[in-house]
């Protein structure tokens, strides 16, 4: 198992798949591990990515779209890791969910805005916060569990179980990550994917 990466994530990993050998939850552990490494590479890939960014940098906008590399982060953290592990999974409230502005949002979910007040490093230091929870709940709870808090909308299907809610979020952050990637080098200029 990968054992490196932005704040030791890829550590957490390994050491997380020896607790449940060891006796915590059970499912089959070598698919489990293989997912779970997998949205955790995914995590440190997102924190690495931002780590050298100053705050100009990170509040600044590439691509049409409007979108920051700070607030991708807080979506991640709110619309990622919070809502579907916190509240899906484990069944937690949504009173932390930002309300909507339209004079702020310009358009985006409210789980995007980063106000100009805010501190750029709280809000990467409140995503490593909600993987940090996302994984506890993660360690307790079995793959194959029906999520606690499914939105009365979805069909049965729809989330039946933790692994397609895992499968979810692991999509979501590598498809930001590759955003990321992009309006990065639209930023400065460096590139990061080598063909």
């Amino acid at each position: 198992m990968l054992l490196v990466g932005a704040d030791g994530i890829h550590m957490r990993a390994a050491r997380d798949a020896r607790r449940w050998h060891a006796g915590g939850v059970h499912d089959d552990d070598r698919g489990r591990d293989a997912l779970l490494a997998t949205l955790h590479a995914a995590r440190a890939h997102v924190l690495t990515a931002i780590e050298p960014l100053d705050d100009a940098q990170l509040r600044t906008a590439t691509l049409p779209s409007g979108w920051n590399p700070i607030g991708l982060v807080r979506h991640l953290t709110y619309g990622g890791e919070r809502y579907w592990f916190e509240v899906v999974v484990a069944g937690g409230g949504l009173d932390w969910w930002p309300a909507d502005d339209a004079a702020l949002d310009a358009g985006r979910p409210a789980d995007w805005r980063v106000a100009p007040d805010e501190s750029c490093a709280e809000v990467v230091a409140a995503y490593r916060a909600s993987i940090a929870a996302s994984d506890g709940i993660l360690a307790a709870t079995r793959l194959d569990a029906a999520p606690v808090r499914r939105e009365p909308d979805w069909p049965p299907e729809r989330f039946a179980d933790v692994r397609s809610v895992v499968l979810h979020v692991l999509a979501e952050t590598l498809t930001h990550a590759g955003h990321l990637d992009a309006a990065l080098e639209l930023l400065d200029r460096r590139q990061r994917l080598v063909l």
